[in-house]
């Protein structure tokens, strides 16, 4: 987002532009900080890579500032990025707990691409010779942050910590987000077709059948994404956020009731309940896939108990509707 009170880049003068600098690489330190401080726990190999950094930022500054003292004396104007056009508002993800490792890594090196076009802009701005010197090397210097496979802190984020740190990475992604997400997912196809369907049988009337399901859903995605939420914070697990893990969880739910409870909106009975059928199997060969793709459990295994267990569960709604 931009603000049209900015101050044009092209409009600064050197004195302005060495202070833009001096905040921009303070502002990066702390973030680097933030980085490496949020990680430590998790991913130290990671956090060692922002420690280095944000030193590195730190003796950016450093060199900025005293050519500012030689050039034009002790008192540095503010200018941050936020009083010129050109630079975007960044949102604070160094402040979200827990941080996310791809993410954080695709912020750095964004941060840096911005950083080495700044610093490029800036040199070809002056015409003194030590200041353009300096801003050239500074622009060299982010230009080889910018891939974080080749930075300086490759020594404490070898391939081996690289892999153990993906894994992690990996692991909690299947601990908040996916068996939450495919617990839910389970538990809204398979425990809402007997109610749905025995509705439907029982009725005769789509409308009706459509309502039921709906609160049977919504109904079920609320309890199950509390009870996982309130289940287990997460401290002595390290399951992580019971907020990600119960929304997860819940929203899973209702989805895959609604699933074939919507196909009723439909007025024509038959054709709402083949739709819904069809849904149905949708749903079930979408969990045994994420059974055998995160889980590691057999393709023909996995569908073999789910689409069973959920044919029982739909033999139950047809038979109690009909009675």
């Amino acid at each position: 987002m931009f603000r049209t009170s900015r101050r044009a880049f092209s409009d600064l003068s050197e004195r302005e532009i060495l202070a833009l600098a001096i905040s921009a690489e303070e502002e990066d330190m702390r973030i680097y900080a933030s980085y490496a401080d949020g990680l430590r726990a998790d991913y130290p190999a990671t956090a060692a890579v922002f420690d280095d950094m944000a030193r590195e930022e730190n003796e950016h500054r450093g060199r900025l500032i005293q050519t500012f003292r030689a050039r034009h004396g002790e008192t540095i104007p503010l200018v941050t990025r936020e009083h010129v056009r050109g630079f975007y508002d960044r949102s604070p993800y160094w402040l979200v707990r827990p941080l996310g490792l791809d993410r954080v890594r695709r912020e750095a090196e964004a941060m840096e691409a911005e950083a080495h076009n700044f610093y490029l802009k800036a040199a070809a701005r002056t015409s003194d010779a030590s200041v353009r010197d300096l801003l050239g090397q500074l622009a060299a210097a982010e230009r080889s942050h910018v891939s974080m496979a080749r930075r300086l802190g490759l020594s404490h984020l070898t391939d081996d910590a690289r892999g153990r740190e993906d894994a992690d990475e990996r692991r909690r992604f299947l601990l908040q987000v996916v068996q939450p997400g495919l617990a839910g997912l389970m538990d809204g196809s398979v425990s809402t077709l007997a109610p749905v369907f025995a509705a439907a049988f029982a009725t005769g009337d789509t409308w009706e059948t459509f309502l039921v399901g709906t609160a049977a859903a919504v109904g079920a995605g609320i309890s199950m994404g509390l009870t996982e939420a309130l289940s287990d914070d997460g401290t002595l697990t390290g399951r992580g956020s019971p907020v990600i893990r119960g929304l997860s969880a819940g929203i899973m739910t209702a989805v895959g009731g609604l699933g074939h409870a919507l196909p009723y909106l439909i007025p024509d009975f038959w054709t709402a309940t083949a739709i819904a059928v069809l849904i149905v199997f949708v749903e079930l060969w979408a969990i045994s896939w994420i059974r055998w793709r995160y889980m590691d459990t057999p393709f023909l295994r996995a569908a073999f108990q789910i689409v069973v267990g959920g044919f029982l569960v739909f033999l139950t709604g047809i038979l109690i509707g009909h009675g």
